[in-house]
């Protein structure tokens, strides 16, 4: 794997370029899209930002899957990050078409949904919002990486947004961001898609990138910092000529078990 240097210049691109949709996003209720995912919104961030990895990147897996994913084992998956003392950032992953997801294939299309919610434990939670310690998301961006037999990676899927730009205009908000600990339910996208993959896929990593703004006390203004957190979602891809139905995986073509590390060098596929 890169150096920790050289994935954060990484990240560093990759939430600054220009990034295409990897499928159309459907919102509903509270959080509806406003012309959503079609325009890359500008992103800055204060020097003396600090940096949240809580998730490491999938490494070598001698597990039944060539590519070991707990989203694929159990169709869902919560990854949580401790942004302050007390205070959970919780990203909930979820299979929406197929459900079951040794269906996921590199030829369908494949829909997930997923929510980002915080929490602090520091107080009851059904405290008033001047109890808690706010927390702001300004960018949610995912970047991907393939795993393939032959070698190969690319970055099929690729997706930046604004939160702000999704959700209703009454929505609590601020230069900020997008208040997450709100009444309102945080951020919720029910509906985005994975489409066609190189044949030869037998995995995916999803690398979600969220530029935060953490109160440091419950309601005073001055007490904000920048974070970024990263996840990384590891998602097994399966062969599209019955596999899916007998839960066999595609072939990696090593034996080893072994996904490739994130941060190659690669091309866009």
């Amino acid at each position: 794997m890169s150096s920790s240097s050289h994935r954060r210049s990484v990240r560093a691109l990759a939430l600054a370029a220009a990034l295409a949709l990897g499928g159309p996003v459907t919102l509903t209720g509270c959080t509806q899209v406003v012309d959503a995912f079609n325009a890359l919104q500008a992103q800055t961030s204060g020097g003396g930002q600090s940096v949240v990895v809580a998730t490491p990147a999938p490494q070598s897996s001698s597990a039944a899957m060539p590519f070991d994913s707990r989203f694929t084992y159990d169709g869902s998956v919560t990854l949580s990050s401790e942004v302050a003392d007390g205070l959970e950032l919780r990203l909930d992953v979820w299979a929406v078409d197929p459900k079951r997801t040794m269906e996921w294939s590199s030829t369908n299309e494949k829909q997930f949904g997923f929510a980002l919610n915080v929490y602090d434990h520091r107080v009851d939670e059904k405290a008033v919002l001047t109890q808690k310690r706010r927390v702001y998301v300004s960018s949610v961006s995912i970047t991907s990486q393939t795993a393939q037999s032959g070698g190969q990676v690319s970055n099929p899927f690729q997706f930046s947004a604004d939160p702000r730009t999704l959700v209703p205009s009454d929505t609590l908000r601020s230069d900020r961001g997008l208040l997450l600990n709100s009444f309102q339910g945080g951020l919720l996208v029910p509906t985005t898609s994975i489409r066609q993959l190189p044949n030869d896929t037998y995995g995916i990593t999803l690398e979600f990138a969220l530029n935060i703004a953490v109160e440091g006390s419950a309601n005073a203004e001055t007490s904000f910092s920048q974070q970024t957190v990263y996840q990384y979602l590891p998602i097994a891809i399966f062969e599209s000529d019955g596999s899916e139905a007998t839960g066999e995986p595609a072939d990696s073509g090593t034996g080893t078990g072994r996904a490739p590390g994130w941060g190659q060098n690669s091309g866009q596929g």
